[in-house]
């Protein structure tokens, strides 16, 4: 099922509506890699609200995805991870280490907005 990514200002928004396939993760990393270029956007937030799993690969997908727009110069946060799953992913061992998170969308665009905010600030050089 394809995640339906929406442009917000500088953002991104990818909104997870149902449970992903490893396809549909690996097309989600194409699409947000080549959306980040397109829409020159300075953020995308992956709201993942809906999904009750996450797998080692689904997990593994989402910190690729947050370095890839990284490296395309974008900041990625990933939201709404639900209680059970988070306590799931810390009993099997996985991690979204190095990659920033947010409990809701609202968190998410603050977050965001706070490190573009800062990155202009200090002089940074974004596009």
């Amino acid at each position: 099922m394809r995640v339906p990514i929406l442009k917000q200002g500088p953002y991104l928004i990818a909104s997870v509506q149902s449970a992903l396939t490893d396809a549909d993760l690996l097309a989600l990393r194409d699409e947000l890699a080549t959306e980040v270029g397109r829409s020159r956007a300075r953020g995308v937030i992956v709201d993942v609200t809906v999904l009750d799993v996450m797998d080692s690969f689904a997990t593994r997908m989402l910190r690729t995805i947050a370095h890839v727009t990284q490296l395309r110069g974008a900041e990625t946060v990933i939201c709404g991870v639900q209680p059970e799953v988070a306590f799931t992913m810390v009993q099997l061992g996985l991690s979204l280490e190095g990659v920033e998170t947010a409990l809701d969308l609202e968190e998410a665009f603050a977050l965001l907005n706070r490190k573009l905010q800062a990155r202009l600030g200090t002089g940074g050089h974004g596009r």
